[in-house]
């Protein structure tokens, strides 16, 4: 019935597999879209999407597929006059006033309205703008373009003015979610969620149905059992490079800082700028006075912190590789030996990188870097970028 619409959600590299389809189905035939195009663009969206970077090409998809009348017949692989009525009458008694609908039940069903659509194209042999009756512009008849009826066929115009034409869907509300597009406040934390590992804590708060029911049939009596919410556990120590080449990332970095301490509840973060040296900071308004040693980091967070770096890695190669490299203040030993302290002590560690990937073959100090953390720890700061260096953290 719908192969045609599951066929083109395939073509847009959506994937979409049979067992969703047969889902859609059975929930078709179960009446759950309730015949209406409303409940079924979010019973299919539901069914069909697995990922939210999926959506705009769903929502593309499906206003291609249901454009008008003109694409029913390829979505139930027959012709549109057999198109449910009932389905028809549910979506204009929801769109339709009582005056409205007496004015379509007197031109009659859909079979109706496209053989009068036909006979019309047969009889008009020109051009017709206005009135209410042959196909053309800026009138009320049931078909043509630019004008106004209740429940018409749109023919020639390139999108829908009033919203009421025949099953439109033109409007897309989930655009450029897509995995290599740059992060932003409004997908991040699902990325980050590809990082969890629950456990749980605190107070007995929560009804532990199941062992409610067991105990309930073991004492004979109700026996309400109570534990702990799950949380996420997972420890996380990110350090944030900040100043010079990284004011232009200002923007991608407050998001991902934002989503982290929102999603991780037990996140420490610090500053530093350029590379890992002695000293981090918290507060970059006092950032030569009031600082952490990067021992104190090592020796009071454990190795089972997941360690996220934050930096585009862009410096000069000195600062990596000689003592006294540091652009700030003179370091008695090089930046590399401290990253490579840090990749010693933490195995669970990825480094994030605000320039594009193209850009890294480029930069000798991104290489370095690559070198000293390997290769396979550096990711892009765009949403599929960050959800492979949240998977490569939960390993």
């Amino acid at each position: 019935m719908f192969h045609n619409f599951f066929a083109e959600l395939r073509a847009a590299n959506v994937p979409v597999s049979i067992r969703e389809y047969l889902t859609l189905l059975e929930g078709v035939e179960k009446g759950v879209a309730e015949q209406s195009l409303d409940s079924f663009y979010y019973l299919s969206r539901t069914a069909l999407v697995k990922d939210e970077r999926n959506l705009d090409k769903f929502d593309q998809v499906f206003g291609h597929v249901f454009r008008g009348v003109d694409y029913i017949g390829d979505i139930f692989g027959h012709d549109a006059s057999e198109i449910p009525n009932d389905w028809l009458r549910a979506m204009a008694e929801k769109h339709l006033s009582a005056e409205e609908m007496a004015e379509i039940e007197a031109l009659g069903d859909l079979d109706k309205i496209m053989e009068a659509l036909k006979e019309r194209l047969e009889n008009q042999d020109k051009r017709h703008e206005g009135g209410n009756k042959n196909i053309g512009t800026a009138g009320t008849s049931p078909f043509g373009a630019y004008g106004y009826n209740p429940e018409g066929v749109r023919i020639g115009q390139k999108e829908g003015r009033h919203g009421r034409a025949v099953k439109v869907w033109d409007k897309r509300t989930f655009k450029n979610l897509d995995g290599d597009k740059e992060i932003g406040t409004r997908n991040i934390k699902i990325a980050l969620r590809r990082l969890r590992k629950f456990a749980r804590e605190g107070a007995a708060e929560e009804l532990d149905l199941g062992g409610t029911i067991a105990g309930t049939a073991r004492q004979g009596w109700l026996d309400i059992k109570m534990r702990p919410e799950r949380r996420n556990a997972v420890k996380v120590l990110a350090f944030f490079d900040i100043g010079g080449s990284m004011d232009g990332h200002i923007k991608q970095v407050e998001d991902l800082f934002s989503a982290a301490r929102s999603e991780f509840k037990r996140l420490e973060y610090f500053y530093f700028h350029n590379c890992l040296y002695e000293q981090v900071w918290k507060n970059n308004i006092r950032r030569q006075t009031e600082i952490t040693p990067t021992w104190d980091i090592f020796h009071k967070y454990g190795s089972d912190h997941r360690v996220v770096m934050i930096g585009d890695a862009a410096m000069s190669p000195y600062e990596l590789t000689m003592r006294g490299g540091s652009v700030e203040h003179w370091n008695d030993e090089a930046g590399a030996l401290w990253l490579k302290r840090l990749v010693d002590i933490y195995p669970h560690l990825v480094w994030i990188n605000p320039t594009e990937e193209k850009y890294w073959a480029y930069s000798q100090s991104t290489q370095i870097i690559q070198d000293i953390i390997g290769p396979e720890r550096m990711f892009p700061m765009t949403l599929t970028g960050l959800e492979a260096a949240m998977k490569a953290l939960a390993r």
